[in-house]
């Protein structure tokens, strides 16, 4: 059961905060990875178990295999 986008975006908002004003560190483990590529400084990208892909929020994001395979947006060169 998943929840509603605003509830999870409360709950990252929450998290960030946390972050921000009490230097806590956590783990989030959550499909969508546009929102949480928002959020996060660091992070794993994992499939069936396994790490394929690691790094800063901004280098997830700018990563031609990341763009290709899970957000569905890589630009043809």
């Amino acid at each position: 059961m998943g929840l509603a986008p605003q509830v999870v975006e409360e709950i990252f908002d929450t998290l960030a905060g946390l972050n921000r004003e009490e230097g806590l560190s956590l783990l989030v483990a959550e499909q969508n990875i546009n929102l949480t590529l928002e959020y996060a400084h660091f992070g794993y990208v994992l499939e069936n178990g396994r790490v394929v892909g690691s790094g800063t929020a901004q280098e997830l994001a700018g990563s031609d295999d990341i763009q290709n395979f899970y957000l569905g947006t890589a630009t043809q060169a």
